[in-house]
């Protein structure tokens, strides 16, 4: 049995927030292999990176999810109690839910809100004369995907809750006081949409075919069980939450459009090009870091023992620039995707593996088809100007972004 490289750190948790997206990666190149141990949160860990490695780790008869997340992203990011954290038949039940309403129609549908709101703002923006485009995005997609998923909101709530959703995707690698508006952003969520899906449920609110909360508000499990209340939340949440994430992709196209302005001509009114181009900003641009698991039971792979219970972190962010995978992958080429057939297990942004019944984020089409609405919107519609600013993206901060959040400024209209 070969020997796993080893951290030499005692506990590496403050090496891992210290470094970020690169912890994985940079450890992996210094020992030569895509595996090592280490000890996070006191705890040994395995950590891996690669296709052979991503094609592993969604392996339901290898990995589990239960008790894999560590309580602080359950209790900001993701919630206790919801998908990501099931396994076998609950998970598949619970996956069939989400994958219900993500039709191709559906999709599309969400994808026109988002570019109606876009293209309402314009005129706002061209009044103010420079405006923070992440600032501005995320109350976008909130208004879209509340509208899309059934659930009201207010002109007055849209700040509030556009706030609460970012404090969540924020909190779960900070400390301090950026982790605690995180959990308190988790409790005011889920005791929000608890409310909108007992008004669903009671008809009190009108809950439209096919949306996101009537499907929610409405599954029974396998035992014919309705979800209960706080679990029904969190999986709402869980529609709406990673949706306004997709704010900071859309500050990532923003900022590939402004480093490499040749794809501004090459991919209006080109969606096979467009296609590619937000492929590439996914692929190249820090999304989610890791995605963690446990060993459902030992078993040895590639000369390595996986002792049943011990935590596995995938680098997802490492598997995405991966030059066994991605030639020159520092280099930000869309013309890569052209012909692209896919594959589960090489562009892993949002998760690897299968839609359908495994832990690939059944969001993903949503975020492509949005991405692919903010690329026209900023090529086609509106004209603007990048005045100088910090665009640096720092990979030690997770979620990562450009300091400034990307201004744009003297915006015009053109369609």
């Amino acid at each position: 049995m070969a020997s796993m490289p080893a951290d030499r750190s005692p506990d590496s948790t403050l090496a891992l927030l210290r470094e970020g997206y690169r912890f994985i990666g940079d450890r992996c190149d210094r020992y030569g292999t895509d595996i090592f141990q280490t000890r996070l949160l006191l705890e040994p860990t395995i950590c891996l990176r690669g296709r052979p490695a991503a094609a592993i780790f969604y392996d339901p008869e290898r990995f589990v999810r239960a008790g894999a997340a560590p309580k602080r992203m359950q209790r900001t990011l993701t919630g206790v109690g919801g998908v990501q954290g099931l396994d076998g038949a609950a998970h598949h039940d619970r996956k069939a839910m989400f994958m219900s309403i993500m039709t191709p129609s559906a999709v599309r549908q969400l994808g026109q809100l988002f570019d109606d709101e876009w293209r309402a703002r314009v005129p706002a923006w061209e009044r103010a004369g420079r405006v923070v485009l992440h600032d501005e995005v995320a109350p976008l997609l909130t208004r879209a995907v509340c509208a899309w998923a059934g659930v009201p909101l207010a002109d007055t709530e849209v700040a509030r809750r556009s706030a609460v959703m970012r404090s969540m995707i924020e909190g779960p690698t900070a400390f301090g006081p950026r982790h605690w508006r995180g959990r308190v952003g988790r409790r005011r969520g889920e005791r929000w949409l608890g409310e909108v899906v007992e008004r669903a449920r009671v008809g009190v609110l009108p809950a439209p075919p096919g949306s996101a909360l009537r499907a929610i508000a409405e599954h029974r499990d396998g035992r014919g069980q309705l979800l209960p209340r706080r679990i029904a939340a969190v999986e709402l949440l869980n529609v709406l939450r990673p949706t306004v994430a997709v704010d900071r992709f859309v500050v990532f196209a923003a900022l590939a459009l402004h480093d490499h302005p040749q794809w501004r001509d090459q991919v209006r009114g080109d969606d096979d090009a467009t296609e590619c181009f937000v492929q590439e900003v996914r692929r190249y641009y820090p999304f989610f870091p890791v995605a963690a698991a446990r060993v459902r039971r030992s078993f040895d792979w590639q000369g390595h023992h996986f002792p049943q219970g011990r935590r596995v972190l995938l680098d997802l962010y490492g598997t995405n620039h991966h030059e066994a995978l991605w030639p020159e992958p520092e280099q930000f080429r869309p013309e890569r995707f052209a012909g692209w057939r896919g594959d589960p297990y090489a562009l892993v942004p949002q998760g690897g593996g299968e839609h359908l019944t495994g832990h690939r984020c059944a969001g993903e089409w949503i975020t492509i088809e949005l991405l692919k609405r903010a690329v026209t919107n900023l090529t086609t519609t509106m004209r603007y100007e990048v005045p100088p600013q910090d665009l640096a993206i720092d990979l030690r901060r997770m979620p990562a972004l450009p300091p400034s959040g990307l201004v744009i400024a003297d915006v015009r209209r053109t369609a």
